[in-house]
């Protein structure tokens, strides 16, 4: 193997080198030639090769400087926010600074990202109104700004348990306390201490930990499920999903014979939004209220509503879908209990972040009508009842008038009544339209209104004719100023 040579710098700016990597002796220092010294004659060699050897090391910086640019187009020159930084001398303030700035800036940048859920829609597009997706409530909370923000630091959250002293472990004091704040405001619901409140990943959630709550454990099959047709469409749906031991769905409760059964009452119903009340009475009956429509926006608030299980939901009280918050009302503890057993085996409890966030959500909505009055302060407060209220009037109005314009569709007939929490006489504005197409050629309504680039359920997944369909109220303007513009069309 050839001998290395190492080279080093003297006090006096000379190169000392030696082969092999051996330590230079005394007598190994080299003069520089009387040419050199002079400053007269040729340049000496060993500057040359240093001069050589720097332009070819800025030579090849630059080459693979070139080829990485070209590598690497989406580069621009500023950081990114995350990249691992070498702080020069004195620079550790400016660097934090520039963190804090580009944190900031992330930060502000994941905030006002939307969720790519929904398309935007155009006059060609196929409008979806299958699902009750809440999207009109979007402009009301756009402008509510700070009010309904909230913040949670990275540290808080993290225990699996909120109140280990509440019959729901897992509820988060602040949300239970906003819920009751909420149906004391609006009288919809009895929700004093006599109550239990059992939160849930939405009301469905809750739907099946009423089943397993309620059904005997000792039966020798499963207990019926019943509601009045048309019942909402994912009743039978969920009830047989895991083919439990436990419950089995039984359909319409006009035609049910028996005893023992769980009746579900949905008022104002999923579809058609009419007011119900139970069908069945028996010693061995349960009866599970679903009131996830009964808030002023869609129907007058006519008495305070006091049965054993109540069940409400954010989606479609206040329109926030995608938070996945739900809660129960719950008079009997054993019965809350059991359902709290559910949830805590079925997700381990319910996600605080979500908690926090909906409960700051409840609390605008109330705060828009603390101390109601005609004072210019109150009629400038933010609130979301007369904005839903309003919507839903102008939507119903448009609807009828497509309806009347087509003449090949009908819906049913328009109720109102005294409402108690805005004091005054108010229609009867579902989130669904229950529509019939009358057309003696059309026995499948919702698979015409497919073939016009209209998307809405069948009402035969509600237990009644297909000449029925639900569509949902609740679509951005854009999406239901199309529908109803085609809807008027068709003849």
């Amino acid at each position: 193997m050839a001998a290395t040579t190492r080279r080093r710098v003297t006090a006096n700016g000379e190169f000392q080198e030696n082969g092999g990597g051996q330590r230079p002796t005394a007598g190994t220092r080299r003069r520089p030639s009387s040419a050199g010294s002079s400053g007269s004659g040729s340049t000496p060699l060993w500057r040359v090769a240093v001069f050589a050897s720097v332009a070819l090391n800025v030579a090849t910086l630059a080459l693979l400087l070139h080829h990485y640019a070209i590598s690497h187009p989406w580069r621009d020159s500023s950081p990114a926010p995350d990249a691992c930084v070498l702080e020069e001398p004195g620079m550790s303030g400016k660097s934090e600074a520039r963190r804090e700035e580009l944190g900031t800036k992330d930060r502000a940048s994941a905030a006002m990202t939307p969720s790519t859920g929904k398309p935007a829609v155009t006059t060609d597009s196929v409008i979806n109104l299958d699902h009750g997706d809440p999207t009109m409530f979007e402009a009301f909370w756009r402008e509510t700004g700070p009010l309904a923000e909230i913040v949670i630091p990275g540290w808080q959250t993290m225990s699996y348990f909120s109140d280990v002293g509440n019959v729901c472990w897992f509820l988060e004091p602040e949300f239970g306390r906003q819920v009751r704040r909420l149906h004391r405001t609006v009288r919809n619901a009895a929700a004093g201490d006599e109550y239990h409140v059992v939160v849930g990943t939405g009301s469905t959630q809750l739907f099946m930990a009423a089943l397993y709550a309620l059904a005997p454990s000792d039966a020798g099959g499963p207990i019926g499920v019943v509601s009045t047709s048309p019942y909402y469409s994912s009743y039978p749906a969920v009830t047989d999903f895991l083919r439990s031991g436990l419950f089995q769905w039984a359909g319409d409760a006009n035609s049910f014979k028996g005893d023992e059964y769980i009746e579900l009452v949905c008022s104002p119903n999923n579809p058609d939004g009419a007011i119900r009340d139970a069908v069945l009475s028996s010693e061995a009956g349960k009866t599970v209220h679903d009131l996830a429509y009964y808030w002023p926006q869609y129907t007058p608030i006519t008495a305070e509503a006091a049965h054993d299980i109540m069940l409400f939901t954010v989606s479609k009280s206040t329109g926030h879908a995608g938070t996945r918050i739900g809660w129960a009302l719950v008079k009997d503890r054993e019965v809350a209990k059991r359902m709290t057993k559910f949830v805590e085996l079925n997700t381990i409890g319910v996600s605080k972040d979500s908690q926090l966030r909906a409960a700051k959500v409840l609390s605008a909505v109330s705060d828009g009508y603390d101390d109601m009055g005609s004072g210019a302060r109150h009629r400038h407060r933010h609130r979301l009842f007369d904005f839903g209220r309003r919507k839903m009037v102008e939507r119903w109005a448009m609807l009828r008038a497509a309806v009347a314009a087509s003449g090949i569709f009908s819906l049913p007939e328009e109720t109102s009544g005294h409402c108690n929490f805005t004091n005054d006489a108010a229609a009867n504005n579902p989130a669904f339209a229950w529509l019939r197409c009358d057309r003696e050629d059309v026995e499948d309504c919702a698979g015409f209104l497919r073939g016009h680039k209209i998307l809405t359920r069948s009402g035969s997944q509600f237990g009644a004719d297909p000449r029925y369909v639900r569509v949902s109220m609740l679509d951005r303007d854009d999406a239901y100023g199309i529908f109803v513009s085609r809807l008027a069309s068709l003849k």
